[in-house]
């Protein structure tokens, strides 16, 4: 189904690590990391519950400027999220897999049209999952694929009807001997396939999240932390009715809190991030609510 005739009228759906425009982004939600990106907990299980909550009523065009399209989005992802670190090593370093399960409601206006829908989105599966940890340094590789599990086709429809393949890589650098500075980068990139439905196979993508982080007190960080995306190439196939030459961007910064609960082996953080140089997209403000638990 085509659901809007020109790229900067776009649908806003959001999946685990995903927001989704009309004119086709990729997967990976921006944002839902933080301060110390890149860096991969130890050998173990870890269940990860990101809370997502993402409000605009801006519409970019494809200079940066407001489109009058009266256009307003709320999204809720709960993803959940599952890792586990294994001992086994490869090139030096610890193996481990993920699974991303996202519910995702959305509450989306354009152009007059209305639309509100809950429901499960596409699961991301990452198989490989190597971190590499030292005194003053961590590195972490990853490379996994999004299944097109969620339902398509409404404006407020969960899914993508498209297959995404993204390779990650990144890095923690840490300042003192202590690890209470630390700044952390980690760039994506993202390969989609054909949509099901129409002729149409989205542009890649690439994104990168950074954070600088200090510990203030004892399993307490403060820090700012933020986000990048730029479309690489075109969108491309004979649906294509928008300029394939015009790609989306944004940029986002905000502040952060990450506390560990000893008694409880888990992590609580909390960030808020507004968006700003948008182009051919939309442009609001992004919170993320993440709980971490350690078995």
């Amino acid at each position: 189904m085509k659901i809007l005739a020109f790229k900067t009228c776009f649908i806003l759906v959001l999946i685990m690590n995903s927001v989704s425009y009309a004119g086709e982004t990729g997967h990976y939600v921006n944002g839902v990391e933080g301060i110390k990106v890149a860096t991969i907990p130890p050998p173990g299980f870890y269940y990860l519950m990101y809370n997502t909550f993402y409000n605009t009523d801006v519409s970019m065009d494809k200079h940066g400027n407001k489109l009058d399209i009266g256009f307003d989005a709320s999204i809720y992802a709960m993803a959940n999220r599952f890792v586990w670190i294994s001992e086994h090593k490869i090139l030096g370093a610890d193996y481990g897999l993920n699974v991303v399960i996202p519910l995702i409601n959305t509450d989306i206006k354009v152009l007059g049209n209305k639309d509100k829908q809950f429901g499960l989105g596409d699961i991301y599966i990452e198989p490989l999952l190597l971190r590499w940890s030292k005194s003053r340094y961590d590195i972490s590789i990853g490379a996994g694929i999004y299944l097109p599990t969620g339902d398509h086709g409404e404006l407020a429809s969960p899914g993508k009807d498209f297959w995404t393949g993204m390779f990650s890589l990144g890095g923690t650098y840490y300042f003192d001997e202590d690890k209470t500075w630390s700044g952390s980068i980690l760039a994506r990139y993202e390969i989609h396939s054909e949509k099901d439905d129409v002729d149409i196979t989205p542009g890649n993508d690439f994104h990168f999240e950074w954070g600088l982080g200090k510990t203030v007190a004892p399993g307490l960080d403060l820090g700012i932390s933020g986000y990048a995306q730029w479309q690489i190439s075109d969108d491309s196939g004979s649906d294509v009715v928008w300029d394939k030459n015009v790609h989306d961007q944004v940029f986002a910064i905000g502040p952060e809190v990450k506390l560990f609960i000893p008694s409880l082996k888990s992590f609580i953080s909390f960030r808020s991030q507004w968006e700003f140089d948008a182009e051919d997209r939309s442009e609001g403000h992004i919170m993320n609510l993440t709980f971490i638990k350690m078995f």
